[in-house]
């Protein structure tokens, strides 16, 4: 089987299934009735706003109509983690920093050579904040709002590598699942006292003699205004503005120092006065650019690379009218007629998470050993709670490099040659949470160390290989029962590059499908 390789293949894909819609090359599926939105609606829809999805999910969505889908998507919106949180949370830096002192001494009093088992704690506990995001992602009944948990993670960026206090973090990601569909001016004035971004962007040291910029530049350059919107002195201004807040080194919480902040009158963005934070993030929040920065930013995740001008206006008004509600700005971003259209779909690249925690759900997959999944998203360039720098994680064609796209295909490759896909023997259900996707088993070989290449062939985890199983493949409970058609149209976007036999056994068509550059496209 043929697969193109490279940046250039991903982008005529794309290109073809837009040139190709007038030519009808992935025929549409008729609606049950007049007001059903259909299947491809469906499927786009989920597509864009979950990690991968099955037949099931889009049966369950196709035959009504499109706006009281996505009501239902936006509906109650989950607050709260349904994972149980790491035991360690609750643990404040002053102990973090006693048990690592404590390690590193052990390490030092190793004897005879030999190397101590002793576990750094940062380590360890950053190790298990990962496992348990990715977890969390797999296991969610509700995919959007941990997609938008990680759109606000990677628009308001903060690093284990920098903080090294993972109990912040982990704070950290709960403030943005908790006003994922929520309030971005909430969101905006929490993130600014947020220790774990008060660490990241040393505000925790910034004072009146000696105001550091770190946190006022961002601020204004990628959480609200964008380049071009203000000034240096505006920089200097805010960061005075700032100066005060800061971190209790021994519970690890916000406080305020108000014998370090700077009460002088400062000139910002046209305004004069004696402000504080607070007063810039207000001054900020009543200036257009900021809700237009948050448009263009939520357009290009899930619409497309290039966001339309007169579009992005017209929601931010809304989303300035709204008070900076997002419930309202997502419901009107995915009716919008550019959402629908179907020369959008088929466009976007699947981010790394995208495409391992989509893989694993849309396959019914037992749950990977997880420290091996997140290994493997370091290795393709997005690693859960250290992203490269400030700017977070670029996206787009910036997913793909000769070698990234050869590291996905190995990815898929194991999906399909190490592990066939069936229901769980005995598996833990979940009937207390009816909602809730089913418990998985962790079973795949990990990943070797450095996460950047794979072991010698795995073994077969159960029964055969989807590829060489022929008719006696068993799959998941996600794809069993569906035809060559049915698993076609949920796995792509668009009809494939290598061309499958729809009518081959049900291993041959999954193995294809996955295995074909469409596949990680959404």
């Amino acid at each position: 089987m043929s697969t193109r390789l490279g940046r250039r293949g991903f982008m005529e894909a794309a290109a073809a299934f837009s040139a190709g819609m007038s030519a009808n090359l992935w025929m549409a599926l008729p609606a049950r009735a007049a007001s059903a939105m259909g299947f491809d609606d469906a499927r786009h829809l989920l597509a864009r706003t979950s990690f991968g999805v099955t037949p099931a999910e889009i049966r369950a969505l196709e035959s009504i109509d499109y706006p009281v889908a996505v009501d239902r998507l936006l509906d109650s919106p989950r607050r709260v983690a349904i994972s149980s949180a790491p035991a360690w949370v609750g643990q404040g830096p002053a102990e973090l920093r006693r048990r690592e002192r404590a390690a590193e001494a052990q390490r030092k009093q190793a004897a005879d050579g030999k190397q101590s088992d002793a576990v750094r704690p940062v380590q360890e506990q950053g190790r298990e904040l990962k496992n348990w995001w990715v977890a969390e992602m797999i296991a969610t009944d509700q995919p959007l709002v941990e997609r938008m948990t990680l759109f606000w993670h990677g628009h308001f960026t903060s690093s284990l590598m920098k903080v090294r206090y993972p109990a912040s973090l982990f704070r950290q990601n709960a403030l943005f699942r908790r006003e994922a569909l929520g309030n971005y001016a909430t969101l905006l004035k929490s993130v600014a006292r947020d220790p774990a971004m008060l660490i990241y962007l040393d505000g925790m040291r910034s004072v009146a003699r000696q105001p550091n910029e770190n946190f006022a530049r961002e601020l204004l350059e990628l959480f609200t205004l964008g380049e071009g919107h203000y000034s240096e002195a505006d920089v200097r201004a805010a960061a005075r503005s700032f100066t005060g807040w800061s971190v209790d080194r021994e519970s690890g919480q916000f406080m305020e120092r108000a014998g370090q902040h700077d009460d002088g009158e400062k000139t910002f963005l046209g305004k004069t006065g004696r402000f504080n934070g607070d007063d810039i993030l207000e001054i900020l929040l009543s200036h257009p650019r900021t809700a237009e920065t948050i448009v263009e930013k939520l357009w290009r995740e899930f619409v497309s690379l290039k966001a339309d001008p007169a579009e992005v206006a017209r929601l931010a008004a809304l989303f300035r009218e709204s008070g900076y509600e997002m419930k309202p700005l997502m419901r009107a971003l995915l009716l919008s007629p550019a959402f629908r259209d179907p020369a959008n779909r088929g466009t976007l690249i699947k981010s790394p998470v995208d495409l391992i925690v989509g893989t694993v759900h849309v396959l019914g997959l037992p749950v990977p050993e997880k420290t091996g999944l997140v290994r493997m998203l370091q290795g393709l360039g997005q690693n859960p709670f250290d992203p490269p720098n400030v700017k977070g994680w670029a996206g787009g064609v910036n997913w793909i490099s000769t070698y990234t796209l050869l590291l996905r295909q190995q990815f898929l490759r194991r999906m399909i040659e190490a592990t066939t896909v069936a229901p769980m023997e005995g598996g833990m259900q979940m009937a207390s949470r009816p909602n809730r996707r089913a418990d998985r088993r962790e079973q795949l070989p990990p990943v070797d160390g450095g996460g950047m290449q794979m072991m010698e062939p795995p073994r077969p985890v159960e029964g055969r290989s989807l590829r060489n199983a022929g008719e006696e493949v068993r799959l998941g409970s996600t794809l069993a029962g569906a035809d060559g058609n049915l698993l076609l149209r949920t796995l792509l976007p668009r009809q494939p590059i290598d061309g499958v036999n729809a009518n081959g056994t049900a291993g041959a068509i999954v193995a294809s499908a996955l295995l074909d550059t469409t596949y990680q496209l959404k």
